[in-house]
């Protein structure tokens, strides 16, 4: 959170100061009754036809509800200014300004769209790394509770993904993959969801499906150990304790302080004996137990 506050408070500076340094010294009376921060009242916007005021003027508005957290107007006022100024520098300012205010008023399809757009017409902008990185975060915001559909949660892991393959060394890119890592967490959520659905009606291979996605697809999350340990779970009860045993084996070796683990070792033992930890694992399936068995044994 303190990353994407610095963040956005670095390009809405630069946007700012846009603002000021494309102001004549004659508009310095303007510019003062019309400073950014000023809090003033939503009057300063005056009802004129918005192609007689200067597009400076239009802009600082912008500037100025944006302050004001009026991000609705502040929409409205770059909207004047692509409409009225469309071959001026602040036009295409104003275009990426409408877009971050249609983020901050949590209408992310409309930054999408305005985005979108932006990206397509500006691709050599100094800022179209931040253009790619708002439009990820509209998408990132919109990530569903696991309990629903997680579309979402892929169209975020992509766009974030194009951020860090187009700009990986910046600091976008790397906030991207912090989200990545936690979109992915989120899917890892809601394959464990479902699994401990089926469990619970007794649909073991149903279960067994979701359970090993987990731990193939999704090994840096927080949520193998415990997909571990259903699995072994599933396995004792049906009555398949070599399979148990080389899961639970895995489960003790990665993750060997894990509660999920001293649960399955004590599953094992109320069930099939000591010996059945102890007791030498068969041939290991492709994937990330052979990989894990090949170093264990």
């Amino acid at each position: 959170m303190v990353a994407l506050t610095i963040l956005r408070t670095s390009f809405l500076r630069r946007a700012v100061l846009a603002g000021v340094l494309g102001l004549s010294l004659g508009a310095c009376s303007t510019l003062n009754a019309l400073n950014p921060w000023s809090g003033k009242a939503d009057e300063l916007v005056t009802k004129e036809d918005p192609s007689t005021v200067p597009v400076e003027e239009l802009y600082n508005r912008g500037l100025d509800a944006l302050g004001r957290q009026n991000y609705a107007s502040a929409v409205t006022q770059f909207d004047y200014v692509e409409q009225n100024y469309p071959y001026s520098t602040w036009a295409i300012n104003a275009q990426l300004m409408q877009g971050y205010a249609q983020y901050l008023n949590s209408h992310y399809t409309e930054a999408i769209g305005v985005l979108d757009r932006f990206i397509q017409l500006h691709p050599a902008h100094r800022d179209i790394a931040y253009a790619y990185y708002l439009r990820a975060l509209c998408y990132y915001e919109q990530i569903a509770d696991i309990s629903r559909d997680q579309k979402g949660t892929q169209q975020a892991m992509a766009a974030l993904q194009e951020v860090v393959n187009r700009f990986p060394d910046s600091a976008y890119g790397r906030d991207a993959r912090l989200k990545i890592d936690l979109a992915r967490d989120h899917l890892a959520g809601k394959e464990m969801d479902i699994g401990r659905f089926y469990q619970s009606q007794r649909l073991y291979e149903a279960a067994i499906g979701r359970f090993q996605r987990v731990v193939d697809d999704f090994q840096t999350t927080n949520h193998v150990p415990e997909a571990l340990h259903r699995l072994t779970e599933i396995y004792l009860t049906l009555g398949l304790v070599t399979e148990a045993r080389r899961t639970a084996a895995v489960l003790g070796y990665n993750y060997p302080g894990s509660s999920w683990y001293s649960d399955s070792y004590k599953d094992l033992v109320g069930d099939s004996g000591a010996e059945a930890v102890a007791g030498e694992p068969p041939p290991p399936r492709p994937g990330f137990f052979s990989r894990t068995f090949g170093s264990i044994f």
